[in-house]
């Protein structure tokens, strides 16, 4: 078993090793469209909608790339991955940027060489399980059966938690969020476990939401956000301050309803800077000087993708938490535009 993983992590690594060197700026360019790594389907984050329209909280990420690089925010192919497909597509180069809830790690920055720009959610693993279980703690899980995805860190984590507890579980290995959902519904498995958000966009889907709980447990921390290959600095400059200049919107009221009257000039020079009227922070990029702002533009700031795709009001309802600003006490934190 461990030479088979070793394998396979020198494997995504040499595949990584040999495009590394591209500019991935000029293939974008030439291309005229963000070849952008997505779920297969995870509602709220990313999934086709009933029109075949990719949206979602990580689409939205990779438009707002799109949109500072190419000027437009549609621009974007999205190409489905699974846990287990992911990290080779982005090492071959078939996807220019993987934003779909992936958990950064230290095996995944080094051993597979990828770098991830940044946190876009902070998250943690959780449990669901049917109301008619009758439990309350996953503690209370001894002896039973869980869906769990391959290819992720969630495998490690339940391994982990069941064994610190000295409980017993059965796995029932599954591939992705609609197979887990399906053996989920039909009685496969007594509970799921994923990140808690990917659980609440889940169970948002199911007929009856309120059959099902999620457990008070948080086992792990899952600081999740998009990620490039090891090598080419300059367009992991690009991805990251594409994050940041969301972020800091918020942080400094840019919002897509603001933002044209902002263009014109205010008292702040770090708005402008960021909007592009002060500075060559673009030029630096290798970008035009609105990038940021067509960025911000595309869907608005981290706080409007958020609400619009996942927050309370959404049928996912999840509350800002750990992704509230830091002046809101939450750990979301951009460094500064200067």
């Amino acid at each position: 078993m461990k030479k088979t993983v070793l394998v396979g992590a020198l494997a995504v690594a040499g595949l990584s090793a040999g495009v590394a060197g591209a500019a991935t700026l000029d293939d974008v360019k030439a291309r005229g469209k963000l070849n952008c790594g997505a779920n297969t389907g995870l509602v709220g984050f990313a999934a086709p909608n009933a029109n075949g329209e990719w949206e979602g909280f990580d689409v939205a990420f990779c438009r707002a790339v799109a949109a500072a690089v190419l000027g437009d925010p549609t621009a974007v192919e999205f190409i489905p991955t699974t846990g287990k497909t992911r990290f080779t597509a982005l090492a071959s180069g078939e996807v220019d940027l993987l934003a779909r809830n992936t958990t950064w790690t230290f095996t995944r920055d080094i051993d597979l060489k990828f770098e991830f720009v940044g946190v876009n959610y902070y998250d943690g693993q959780g449990f669901m399980v049917p109301k008619e279980l009758g439990v309350s703690s996953a503690k209370e899980l001894d002896g039973a059966t869980v869906c769990i995805q391959t290819g992720t860190t969630t495998e490690l984590n339940l391994a982990d938690f069941f064994r610190a507890n000295n409980i017993s579980y059965e796995p029932v290995p599954v591939e992705t969020d609609n197979e887990a959902q399906q053996q989920y519904l039909a009685g496969a498995c007594d509970a799921y476990t994923t990140d808690a958000s990917g659980l609440a966009a889940v169970r948002a889907t199911f007929e009856t939401p309120g059959d099902h709980i999620l457990l008070p447990e948080i086992i792990s921390k899952e600081p999740l956000g998009p990620l490039v290959r090891h090598g080419d600095n300059d367009w992991g400059d690009i991805v990251r301050w594409t994050l940041n200049a969301l972020i800091s919107a918020e942080e400094l009221g840019i919002t897509s309803a603001n933002i044209d009257e902002l263009s014109s000039g205010t008292d702040n020079p770090e708005i402008n800077r960021i909007l592009g009227t002060e500075g060559s922070l673009g030029e630096m990029l290798g970008l035009e000087a609105d990038w940021a702002k067509n960025a911000i533009k595309a869907g608005g700031n981290y706080g409007e993708l958020f609400e619009k795709n996942v927050g309370e009001t959404t049928p996912i309802g999840l509350a800002r938490g750990l992704n509230a600003q830091w002046t809101n006490g939450g750990l979301l934190y951009s460094p500064p535009f200067r």
